[in-house]
């Protein structure tokens, strides 16, 4: 009989990465009854959205074999601090913690005989890769964006490496960028989003370089998806690179009643809204927001709009849900509206993927929603608002031409509000029923089942597994 082996899931904080984490637990101790995972979790001082209580309750009866652990809540004073310089000091704080609990736990595994056989950490955490070299194991990263996006990074930290350079000369340079995991050149613009500023660059350089020090990379993507870049990443200077996804959440709760959302969405016709949603950190001040009611007016589409409270200026938080939408919207906007569009706060994004009458999505372009869309064959029109958002539209447009595009001018400073006009084009294309682009679309959502249920990342998980048991 195979000795047990234990796996130390380490998360960032956010739905986004908690949710894939959870859904590679689940599909490792699914496919081998010796694996079991502990699942770290952080969360942020301003993050108050969990709607079913703490996450051990969420999660507790998912598999007898994953063990989620809330890592204490830290309070950081985050007056004057960038985003960049918060998250290092919050992820670093949270190492004697996880040693505290890493320790106990192969204290603990004594007696029941598991091994702790690695570290899996996110993408942000490989500050954590210190820890796990203290207790003697191996670091895998998970990495919850695509294969295009790592080699950006992997390639980007490689040229500043062996060539003495600074990311600043690349931010400064103002030219295009050609790299291996891209077919086209990145236009200058893309790199300037994807690093606000130069202390993001060096984070985000920074957390490349460890990577090279980890036994292998699990990647939420398909071959079938992003052969290109997959392979660009083979070249023998990268980690193993492991394709396992799409790793979703596609579970549905249908002992619950349906919500007043989906209600609506029964009485309309078959691929007739379209649904915009701009993920957990996704908002616009109001002379944005009056310019994409006057799209949806002036589209003449149904539509399914997601409309977020911006959090308070110079505060790092969540937006929230607007106690009365009213006062940013155009005047009447609801009432005229109200026979063919609803607005709402939070959305429950996968179920409405998932309806038969959503016919476009109109997406910030965050990976785990481009997959969800890509699942249900859902066409997207990209409006990247932040991080390597930029960077996933550019591939949907421009390299897998899976998306149309609403906005793709790479705005540093996301100052500029984009006109009624250009958004309602972008509304047009998406929704348009016989384009090329659906038909590609569908296409796609059936290569990512297939990946999953016995193809290439059925098997890449299983190479992985195979390095896990040795």
């Amino acid at each position: 009989m195979k000795e047990p082996r234990e796996l130390v899931f380490i998360t960032a904080p956010g739905i986004g990465h908690l949710v894939s984490t959870v859904e590679i637990a689940k599909l490792l101790v699914d496919r081998d009854d010796q694996i079991l995972v502990t699942i770290l979790i952080m969360k942020f001082p301003f993050d108050d959205s969990n709607p079913k209580g703490s996450e051990e309750d969420y999660y507790s009866s998912i598999s007898p074999r994953i063990k989620f652990i809330s890592l204490p809540e830290l309070n950081i004073d985050t007056k004057g601090m960038g985003p960049s310089a918060f998250f290092k000091i919050f992820v670093e704080n949270q190492k004697p913690i996880v040693t505290d609990l890493v320790t106990k736990l192969t204290e603990s595994q004594s007696e029941s005989k598991p091994r702790l056989a690695g570290f899996v950490i996110d993408m942000f955490c490989t500050t954590m890769i210190d820890v796990a070299n203290e207790f003697g194991v191996p670091t895998y990263v998970f990495f919850t964006s695509n294969a295009a996006c790592l080699g950006f990074f992997l390639h980007l930290q490689a040229i500043c490496d062996e060539e003495n350079k600074d990311v600043s000369e690349f931010l400064e340079s103002g030219a295009d960028l050609s790299l291996p995991s891209f077919i086209n050149p990145l236009p200058h613009g893309v790199l300037t989003s994807v690093f606000p500023d130069k202390e993001g660059a060096h984070a985000f350089l920074n957390h490349a370089r460890r990577f090279r020090e980890t036994k292998g990379i699990l990647v939420n993507t398909f071959l079938e998806l992003e052969s290109h870049a997959l392979h660009s990443l083979s070249d023998g200077k990268v980690p193993p690179v492991y394709p396992v996804g799409p790793l979703l959440n596609l579970k549905n709760d249908d002992d619950q009643p349906k919500s007043d959302i989906l209600e609506w969405l029964e009485d309309q016709p078959p691929l007739s809204v379209v649904f915009l949603c701009f993920g957990s950190m996704g908002s616009f001040a109001e002379d944005q927001v009056k310019e994409i009611a006057c799209a949806l007016e002036q589209s003449g589409y149904r539509f399914l709009w997601s409309l977020r409270q911006p959090p308070p200026k110079g505060k790092i938080a969540f937006p929230s849900d607007y106690v009365d939408a009213k006062a940013v919207l155009p005047e009447g906007f609801l009432d005229r509206t109200v026979g063919i569009g609803k607005t709402i706060g939070w959305a429950p994004q996968i179920d409405i993927l998932a309806h038969p009458s959503i016919g476009g999505f109109v997406s910030h372009c965050g990976w785990n929603s481009t997959l969800e869309s890509l699942w249900y064959g859902v066409p997207i029109a990209t409006w990247p608002m932040y991080a390597e958002q930029q960077l996933n539209a550019f591939g949907l447009v421009r390299e897998l031409e899976l998306a149309v595009e609403v906005d793709m001018n790479y705005r540093k400073d996301g100052q500029v509000v984009l006109s009624a006009q250009v958004i309602e084009k972008g509304i047009r294309q998406v929704m348009k029923q016989d384009s090329d682009i659906r038909k590609k679309v569908k296409e796609t959502s059936e290569k990512s089942k297939k990946a999953l249920r016995g193809g290439s990342s059925h098997s890449s998980l299983g190479y992985f597994i195979d390095q896990i048991i040795l």
